[in-house]
């Protein structure tokens, strides 16, 4: 569990260093936007098979540190993080744990984060978003994440550790 442990706090770290380094912005929006975190959580579920009790435990304190380290809404993103641990987990119930289906949750789970993200902003009124914006920002921060995931998906499947993913 240590593995997974840092595996998460490396991820979280990055998302903020990542944000700093990648200030492009087109139209206040960002090119490149991390989602480390999230991947992470995609990526060491597996590894909670007969645990998956500390997995939730492991996403609600995620999801507040990121709600308190890097954005302004407390337990939004804590709440999120717990909504997509349940489809994450539901997911690798039903389907094996391969670098395909990897990706496939990758591309899923960051899609359904900024619906889940998009529709909070519409219903509480905090910042006017459009189609186009949402579809923007799904694109551009797909291609980063997913390199991300894959490589972390390597690391995860050849380093030596107790439980592997497959």
């Amino acid at each position: 569990m240590i593995f997974q442990i840092v595996i998460v706090i490396i991820s979280f770290f990055l998302d903020g260093i990542l944000t700093n380094f990648l200030p492009y912005m087109i139209n206040d929006l960002s090119l490149f936007t991390p989602y480390f975190t999230i991947v992470s959580l995609i990526i060491i579920c597996p590894f909670f098979k007969k645990q998956i009790n500390k997995y939730y435990i492991l996403v609600g304190i995620v999801g507040f540190l990121y709600d308190l380290f890097y954005t302004n809404l407390l337990f939004a993103n804590t709440i999120f993080f717990l909504l997509l641990a349940l489809i994450i987990v539901y997911l690798y119930k039903k389907l094996e744990s391969n670098m395909l289906t990897t990706l496939f949750f990758i591309i899923l789970i960051i899609v359904i984060y900024h619906l889940i993200y998009a529709i909070s902003l519409l219903v509480f009124n905090v910042v006017p978003i459009n189609i186009n914006n949402i579809l923007y920002l799904i694109g551009n921060s797909l291609i980063l994440n997913i390199i991300y995931g894959e490589i972390l998906y390597l690391i995860c499947k050849y380093l030596p550790h107790k439980r592997h993913i497959n």
